[in-house]
């Protein structure tokens, strides 16, 4: 409450100007606040937000970490955020770069905290060795958070900080703060799993459309094919600090077999069955709705806790799989096939497969982002399909092909470590003939190979090389 009335008499304070009522000491300290940077910030609190440049961001977050108290942080960091959120995005990327090495650990301070933990080694110590070790950038992270709608806020900050041009040094350190930060903020526990249909409210419809990133939503009346009908379901995870905007969904179709094609799935004149009726569940869509969030862990809680719900509701569900893109097919094959024609039919099912399986980056992970997440959830790779999904973004992806990842709630730690300790992708028996029909032609020209070095090599009477 006193930062509060601070604010009301800015500039006879800062004038040193008598105030009735105040000691000397209190009225030097404050003329001496509010001329330095949290005076500044104190000025703005319940004021419009007006631009500010990178280096006047910097001076305020330096300001906002050295409160002690807690009394003024909402309002405080509601002033920062509002000040960071009218400023130009380069602005805000630049504060975002420079803060890490503006606001770097004391090293002062963890040496003393060191020292006092090795003399005395009691829970004192610990704490001070703890405070001494915490960044300032997650002090800043949280301090934010007190503001209202801080955590909605915070995670478009560090979509800022995703979208920089130059992902520099600073940029990459408070990244690593917003993830361990976030890790834990949304971890999976804290999250709520909600069915989404078509009485929701309409915000939370309207978002589903905007954030649908697989297969786009044509307005009201195809959202309303894909959550009405009793053979389809949609579920999303939210953040008790976000209740109306869901953080990733997953749209499920019930059906009596595995789909080869999106159109099977959405089409507008598809017969729809008694879910009652179905064998199979198929997760056709899954979108991440928070770029801020992005490698935030909580999707495979997703797909695993839908999977209970339906089978609690639906017991005589017997298949769990998804019908999913291959976003990285056309531009590795291009890569490894330059200015070839694309293959057609089974042959561009052969190299989606061989694609799938062995391709890997630089870090030794599954090069397709989908497939990395899906494998990486335990899921086996069941069918590929060619001529699955025909949209310009399909065909421009993936040439058309899409593919079935198998849920096997009995296989799924063993697929797991197979990927992660053996680097082996667990495919059904049906790609597993398709990867053959890929190996076949290369063993047959290096038999023929073999057989043509071997008759020249007697014709011209050289000694056989040894075995």
């Amino acid at each position: 409450m006193i930062a509060m009335q601070w604010t009301r008499l800015p500039a006879r304070a800062a004038s040193g100007q008598h105030q009735p009522g105040l000691p000397k000491k209190l009225r030097d300290s404050l003329a001496a606040r509010l001329g330095s940077s949290l005076g500044k910030l104190f000025e703005r609190v319940g004021r419009s937000p007006r631009p500010a440049t990178s280096e006047g961001l910097l001076d305020l977050a330096g300001a906002l970490l050295s409160l002690r108290g807690k009394a003024s942080g909402p309002a405080l960091a509601a002033a920062f955020l509002g000040l960071y959120e009218a400023s130009e995005l380069p602005a805000r990327q630049a504060f975002l770069a420079q803060f890490p090495q503006h606001h770097p650990r004391d090293k002062a301070a963890i040496d003393h905290a060191i020292a006092q933990w090795n003399e005395r080694r009691d829970e004192a110590a610990a704490a001070l060795l703890h405070d001494a070790a915490e960044s300032p950038c997650q002090r800043l992270i949280r301090q934010l958070n007190l503001a209202p709608h801080g955590t909605r806020r915070l995670i478009a900050m560090r979509a800022d900080l995703l979208s920089a041009p130059d992902f520099s040094a600073g940029l990459k350190e408070l990244d690593g703060e917003f993830e361990h930060v976030f890790a834990s903020w949304f971890n999976a526990g804290f999250l709520e799993l909600r069915r989404i249909d078509w009485t929701s409210p309409a915000i939370i419809l309207e978002r589903l459309i905007r954030y649908e990133a697989v297969h786009s939503i044509n307005g009201w009346d195809d959202l309303r094919r894909r959550v009405e009908p009793a053979d389809r379901r949609c579920y999303g995870f939210f953040h008790p600090q976000m209740a109306d905007d869901p953080l990733i969904f997953v749209e499920v179709a019930l059906t009596a077999a595995l789909p080869s094609a999106i159109a099977h799935v959405i089409a507008e004149d598809r017969p729809a069955i008694d879910p009652h009726l179905a064998t199979s569940a198929i997760f056709y869509s899954i979108s991440n709705c928070q770029p801020g969030l992005k490698g935030i862990p909580f999707g495979n809680f997703l797909i695993k806790q839908v999977v209970g719900l339906l089978r609690h509701e639906l017991p005589q569900l017997q298949t769990f799989a998804t019908l999913s893109p291959v976003p990285g097919l056309a531009r590795w094959l291009e890569r490894e096939q330059p200015g070839q024609t694309v293959p057609a039919g089974d042959a561009l099912r052969t190299v989606a497969a061989e694609y799938l399986v062995t391709a890997r980056d630089k870090k030794g992970q599954v090069v397709d982002p989908v497939a990395r997440f899906h494998l990486g959830n335990g899921a086996r790779l069941e069918a590929v399909h060619a001529d699955a999904d025909l949209s310009t973004k399909g065909l421009r992806q993936s040439h058309g092909v899409m593919v079935n990842y198998l849920y096997d709630l009995n296989e799924i730690e063993a697929n797991h470590i197979a990927l992660v300790e053996l680097d082996s992708v667990m495919v059904s028996a049906a790609v597993k003939q398709l990867l053959r029909q890929h190996d076949e032609p290369t063993k047959s020209r290096a038999a023929t190979a073999k057989r043509t070095t071997k008759a020249a090599s007697a014709k011209s009477g050289a000694p056989r090389p040894e075995r």
